[in-house]
C-alpha cells in the first residue's frame, strides 16, 4: 500500500505484506502522516483512494479522522478517479515485480525503496 503526494508526485508513506488489510492501509498512512512532518503538518489535506475494502474501514477511517484528513473515494468502476496510484502500481509492476523473483519480502522492500 502507497500514499501518493500529487503534489510533489513522490511517494510518502508506504507499508507491505503479503495481504491488502485495513492495518497495512493504516501503516502506510501511519508512514506518510511521520514523513509529512506529523499530524499538524497533515491536517486538512485530502487522502483519495479507491473502494477497496482496506480504505472503507472503521479502522482507516479512524486513522483518517485522528489526523484531521479529509478522506476521498473514487465512483464505482471509474479508475481514472486513482489514475496516479494506478499509473504508480504499472510502473512498479513493470520495474520491479516483473524483472525478477523475490525471495522474501525484505528483499523486496529494499528492491523497491531503492528503485
Amino acid at each position: 500500500c502507497a500514499i501518493k503526494d500529487v503534489f510533489s508526485n513522490r511517494i510518502v508513506g508506504y507499508a507491505i505484506d503479503s495481504r491488502m488489510k485495513s492495518r497495512l492501509a493504516v501503516a502506510a498512512l501511519h508512514d506518510a502522516v511521520s514523513r509529512r512532518g506529523g499530524p499538524s503538518e497533515v491536517a486538512g489535506c485530502i487522502v483519495h483512494s479507491d473502494r477497496g475494502s482496506q480504505f472503507r474501514s472503521r479502522k482507516f477511517q479512524r486513522a483518517l479522522k485522528g489526523y484531521k484528513l479529509a478522506g476521498s473515494m473514487g465512483r464505482v468502476g471509474a479508475a481514472g478517479d486513482n489514475a496516479a496510484m494506478e499509473s504508480f502500481f504499472s510502473t512498479l509492476q513493470k520495474n520491479v515485480l516483473n524483472r525478477q523473483s523475490w525471495a522474501t519480502r525484505d528483499q523486496l522492500r529494499a528492491r523497491i525503496i531503492h528503485w
